[in-house]
C-alpha cells in the first residue's frame, strides 16, 4: 500500500476501511483547494484515509477542479450555501474512518501531520481532541499552539511548547475520534459559521475529555482568507463586520452553554455590559454607529432571540458534565485579551 492517499479508490474492493476521514469544507476555493488536497495526498502515512470535500455552493471553478484533478475525492455538492457547521456535519455523517480530521480549504498539512496525530492518539488510547501548531501561510510565523481563554471567551494564543492541554484548537485543523464527534453530536447548525471549534472543544472539556496540541509537526494557514480579517496586518488589527458579528454572538453562546454554575450567573451580565460598552466606545471613536448596531447590539439581542434553544442545549450539556469548575477554568487566563490587544495595536480596523 502506498504511503499517500492516491490509492483510496481501492478501499472498497480491498476491504480496507479508512483509519482517518479528512473533511474539507470548501467555498470558492479554486485558488487554494489544490494545495490543501495535495498536502493530504503527500502525507507520510501508511494507513488508508479518505478525503471528503463539501462544496458550499461555490460560484467559482472549485467543483470542476476537484472533480477533474482529484476523482478519488468524495465530493458533496450543496445546492445552497449552508455554512461551516452544516458542511462539516454532513461530511462527518458520511465519514467511515475511526478518526476525523477537520481541515480548512485554506490550510496545508506538514508531511508528517497525519502520522503524528494518529500515533499520539493511538498511544494515549483514550478519546480527546488534538491539534497542531499553526503557522502563517504567507510569513511562516508561528500563530499559536492552540489557545487558552480570557474571562469573556476570547482565544488567547498559546506559545508554550511544553503546554499540551489547552482550551481549544482551531477548527482549521482539528482531529478527534468519530465516536467523540457523535457523543458531542457535532456542531450546532444554528451557529452557522465561526466559533464552532470553540464550542466543540469546550463541550468536550465539560464532558471530561482533554483538548491537546502536539508539540511537533504543524500546518500552514491563510488566517482570515475565507471570511476576512481575524489577524494583525501591518501592525494593526483588521477584521470585517460579518466576522466580528458572528464571532461576538457565538462566543456569547459558548459562554452561556459551557460555563459552570454559579459563575455563569455573575459573568454573563458582566459580559453583556462590557459588550455594550465596547460597542459604544468603538462606534464613538470610529464615528460609525452601524458598528454598535450591527455587531454588538445584534449580539446582545441574539442571546434573547435564541434563549429557548440556548437553555435547552445548556441543560443537556451540563447534565453530562464530568469536570469541576476548577478543572474547566484551568484553560483560562484572567487578564482580558482584548485589552492587551488594544494597548498593543490600538483600535481595530473593521471593513465591510
Amino acid at each position: 500500500m502506498n504511503n499517500n492517499c492516491s490509492d483510496i479508490n481501492d478501499f472498497p474492493s480491498s476491504g480496507y476501511l479508512p483509519e482517518c476521514s479528512i473533511c474539507v469544507a470548501n467555498y470558492n476555493g479554486e485558488d487554494i483547494i489544490s494545495a490543501c488536497i495535495d498536502s493530504i495526498k503527500n502525507q507520510q502515512f501508511k494507513y488508508p484515509v479518505e478525503i471528503i470535500v463539501h462544496d458550499d455552493a461555490s460560484i467559482d471553478n472549485s467543483v470542476r477542479i476537484i472533480s477533474e484533478k482529484y476523482p478519488e475525492v468524495i465530493l458533496i455538492e450543496s445546492p445552497e450555501n449552508v455554512g461551516f457547521c452544516v458542511s462539516n456535519n454532513r461530511m462527518a455523517a458520511k465519514a467511515k474512518g475511526k478518526y476525523i480530521l477537520l481541515l480548512n480549504n485554506d490550510a496545508c498539512l506538514f508531511p508528517d501531520a497525519l502520522s503524528k496525530l494518529y500515533n499520539y492518539a493511538e498511544t494515549k488510547n483514550k478519546a480527546m481532541i488534538l491539534g497542531l501548531p499553526q503557522y502563517d501561510m504567507e510569513t511562516g510565523e508561528l500563530i499559536d499552539r492552540g489557545t487558552l481563554f480570557d474571562p469573556f471567551m476570547n482565544p488567547v494564543p498559546n506559545f508554550d511548547v511544553k503546554r499540551e492541554n489547552v482550551g481549544m484548537v482551531t477548527g482549521a485543523c482539528l482531529w478527534l475520534p468519530k465516536s467523540l464527534w457523535e457523543e458531542i453530536e457535532g456542531f450546532p447548525e444554528w451557529f452557522h459559521t465561526l466559533i464552532e471549534d470553540m464550542y466543540l472543544c469546550c463541550v468536550a472539556r465539560v464532558y471530561g475529555y482533554d483538548v491537546r496540541v502536539l508539540p511537533e509537526s504543524g500546518f500552514r494557514h491563510y488566517v482570515g482568507r475565507i471570511l476576512g480579517g481575524g489577524k494583525v496586518r501591518s501592525g494593526s488589527l483588521s477584521t470585517t463586520f460579518g466576522r466580528r458579528r458572528l464571532s461576538e454572538r457565538n462566543k456569547s453562546f459558548v459562554m452561556v452553554l459551557c460555563w459552570p454554575a454559579p459563575y455563569i450567573y455573575f459573568m454573563l451580565p458582566v459580559h453583556i455590559l462590557l459588550l455594550v460598552l465596547e460597542g459604544l466606545l468603538l462606534a464613538s471613536f470610529k464615528r460609525e454607529w452601524r458598528l454598535f448596531r450591527s455587531i454588538y447590539w445584534e449580539s446582545v439581542l441574539a442571546l434573547w432571540q435564541y434563549r429557548r434553544i440556548l437553555f435547552c442545549t445548556r441543560r443537556h450539556i451540563q447534565n453530562h458534565s464530568k469536570v469541576s469548575a476548577s478543572v474547566f477554568y484551568r484553560a483560562f487566563e484572567w487578564l482580558p485579551f482584548k485589552l492587551r490587544m488594544l494597548i498593543r495595536y490600538g483600535m481595530p480596523e473593521i471593513k465591510n
